[in-house]
């Protein structure tokens, strides 16, 4: 099995990752809208990573991995759905073999996806099996790369490759939301912003059943927490990882929790405004930027739109209840 590196990436690495992606990934679109402007009271700017190579921000990491440290004997990894397709998907790209650890209860469009691109999934129990150990078995029995969803440099410096983007898209923020479920794209968000921006706000939003991260960055240590019941499937994590916490604390202004009411309601306010299928995981920044509207008044917020794969029938559902 590979030797798992786990030095800290920075600004460098980020921009990196950006070359490499160049012409793989999308640079998705940045949506705005005068309706929510003037609603919210400030200039929003939606980074649409809905929109991005399977569905989700994801991408920018798993390929950027992969493309960096990949061998012949593939990749293993473990994720609620959106990390396992970018992994499958990039494993394609790069013609290497995939095997993805998958929770039985994951969104049945999420688990198609996944074999579409052409990985093996093996299916655990989500709150009584050890993902990451299984995980670590295969790879340590097949010599396959072990990649984990969000506590790894190069995924890291993938995923800040959306903030630098959307900088560049848009010009200096005053504000910079970001959904945290592990921390990656959080992580990658401080690195690229606090070097093209250095002036600007960050804060992370997760589910308010899963305020690990919260609790961490308050208690100044990572807190770990109980498997959350959330709709926020892609924030199901259960603690912030070894690389990306030191980070997080020290960039990030605060965590905003967000209830599962609120995420149906900047669903549906999406969907009624831009027209944009996202889901729930995918909202959490746009909810927490709806939430801190008076703090934000008047300033330029980008807000990260991390996914939008969600099943349709259950996506109407939330939106119509």
């Amino acid at each position: 099995m590979p030797e798992q590196v786990r030095s800290t990436p920075d600004i460098a690495a980020v921009r990196a990752a950006a070359g490499r992606l160049e012409g793989v990934a999308h640079r998705t679109p940045v949506l705005t809208s005068s309706r929510l402007d003037s609603e919210l009271g400030l200039r929003l700017f939606l980074k649409a990573e809905h929109l991005q190579r399977t569905g989700s921000f994801k991408f920018r990491g798993a390929y950027n991995a992969l493309r960096t440290r990949v061998g012949p004997a593939g990749v293993v990894a473990f994720s609620s759905g959106n990390h396992a397709q970018a992994v499958a998907l990039a494993a394609r790209v790069l013609g290497v073999p995939a095997t993805i650890v998958m929770p039985s209860d994951a969104p049945a469009i999420k688990l198609a996806a996944t074999r579409g691109y052409g990985a093996d999934v093996v299916l655990y129990e989500r709150h009584t099996q050890d993902r990451a150990a299984i995980a670590a078995e295969i790879s340590g029995r097949t010599g396959a790369m072990l990649l984990p969803p969000f506590d790894h440099p190069d995924v890291i410096a993938g995923q800040g490759t959306a903030a630098l983007e959307l900088l560049d898209q848009v010009g200096p923020l005053d504000v910079v939301i970001t959904p945290l479920g592990g921390g990656g794209l959080l992580a990658g968000t401080c690195l690229a912003v606090r070097a093209t921006c250095p002036d600007a706000v960050i804060y992370g939003a997760e589910p308010a059943a899963g305020d690990d991260g919260k609790q961490s960055l308050d208690a100044g240590q990572i807190v770990r927490i109980d498997v959350p019941h959330t709709l926020a499937d892609g924030a199901q994590t259960t603690a912030l990882g070894e690389l990306t916490f030191p980070v997080i604390r020290r960039e990030v202004r605060d965590i905003v929790r967000v209830g599962d009411g609120e995420l149906v309601e900047a669903m549906r306010s999406l969907a009624a405004t831009c027209k944009a299928v996202v889901e729930p995981t995918g909202v959490l920044a746009y909810a927490a930027a709806r939430s801190l509207r008076s703090e934000l008044a008047g300033l330029r917020v980008g807000v990260i739109l991390s996914g939008g794969n969600v099943d349709l029938a259950r996506y109407a559902a939330l939106i119509v209840d």
